[in-house]
């Protein structure tokens, strides 16, 4: 039978630009947080998983941690890499191997777009060449392809812009914290159409470290501990239309998403229904909006009328990346996927301030997505 794993740590370095500082030495600024909140030393962490596309290999962080001699695992799965870190954490302790374990993001990407390589992904040359490997490109046009199937206005797209900036005020480690007005946001220059700037995360720096405990670890320290219910990574399916896809099939089959977000419902036991507040996959407006009915909280369509009415506000039905998420933060990729799971940690807890979710939310979901189609999924529960 497999052990019930914990979050009883949680760090974080300020996402955005830090000059003069390393990637790495950010993760390491977020480790030592989070053994300062689980009330832990280096000497106590049994295993490590971490990861950085930018910024190097997250094992060398033992060079300042120190020296112990513990098995540290280095992950590399894109956006995904956070996820995966934590699903491989959380596996080490639920099997028995480990009582306390660490899972580690972190990156400093380079000012401009992210500068994809068509090899690296098993493509030709003259992809990258047409200017394909942009992921603005593809993901405006496929939330073209959503909104006239869907009926999703220009203006829902600007709203979950407008919403994103304005959580990000109350978030300290967000990067951009000026609320921004709908006007502005869908008057500003365009992108990819129907995409404008405001509606664009950037890439970013920035790191989130996490402690995982045992059930037996949790009683010994008395910890404040968040349980992980449920944690899937999963690929996309045949028939998917994904992230450097070079076409669209006639019969188009699942996705990612929905493939994990239903793992991780079953494997937590709970629905979609039982969520109190959740951060979604947000690289640009239109993924969020899509993901909503991915991972199972509307049918496709519902959202132009979710957001008009305001279910995804800190104070809605359904409170939707209560940190600004990729949009107000932007995205180190090592990073990213454990932010959201640290957002929600701090929501469970009680500990968001002017963003923290009332009455007091029993279970929080984390959704990340990567190239080339693959996502992850974590269910927290208090």
């Amino acid at each position: 039978m497999m052990e019930d794993v914990y979050i009883i740590g949680a760090g974080i370095h300020p996402f955005g630009r830090t000059d003069g500082r390393s990637g790495r030495d950010q993760g390491v600024f977020a480790v030592r947080q989070a053994m300062a909140d689980a009330g832990i030393e280096w000497t106590d962490v049994g295993c490590a998983y971490g990861g950085s596309a930018a910024a190097g290999s997250a094992d060398i962080m033992v060079n300042e941690l120190g020296l112990t001699g513990l098995p540290f695992i280095n992950v590399a799965n894109g956006c995904a890499t956070g996820g995966s870190a934590l699903a491989s954490a959380r596996n080490a302790i639920a099997a028995g191997e480990f009582d306390v374990a660490l899972a580690v993001g972190f990156d400093k990407h380079p000012r401009g777009a992210f500068n994809a390589k068509p090899r690296d992904y098993g493509l030709p040359e003259w992809y990258g060449q047409t200017g394909m490997m942009l992921t603005t490109q593809f993901f405006a046009l496929k939330i073209q392809r959503y909104m006239q199937l869907y009926g999703i206005s220009r203006e829902t797209l600007g709203r979950v812009a407008e919403k994103a900036f304005r959580n990000g005020v109350h978030a300290d480690h967000a990067w951009r914290r000026s609320p921004v007005d709908l006007e502005t946001i869908l008057n500003s220059p365009m992108v990819n159409d129907p995409l404008t700037k405001y509606m664009f995360c950037a890439p970013a720096e920035g790191a989130v470290a996490l402690i995982l405990a045992s059930g037996k670890k949790v009683r010994e320290l008395g910890a404040d501990a968040v349980k992980i219910a449920s944690v899937a990574v999963r690929t996309r399916p045949p028939g998917s239309f994904e992230v450097f896809a070079p076409s669209v099939d006639i019969d188009n089959g699942g996705k990612p998403t929905i493939l994990a977000s239903k793992a991780a419902f079953e494997q937590a036991g709970i629905g979609p229904e039982d969520i109190s507040v959740a951060q979604l996959q947000d690289t640009e407006s239109g993924a969020e909006i899509m993901h909503m009915a991915e991972n199972g909280f509307c049918k496709d369509g519902d959202q132009e009328q979710w957001l008009r009415e305001g279910r995804t506000e800190i104070t809605g039905s359904l409170p939707v990346n209560t940190d600004g998420g990729c949009l107000a933060c932007g995205e180190p990729i090592g990073a990213s996927g454990l932010r959201q799971v640290y957002e929600n940690t701090v929501q469970l807890r009680g500990r968001g301030g002017g963003r923290q979710v009332p009455g007091r939310p029993k279970a929080a979901y984390s959704h990340v997505y990567g190239a080339p189609g693959l996502s992850g999924v974590c269910i927290l529960e208090r």
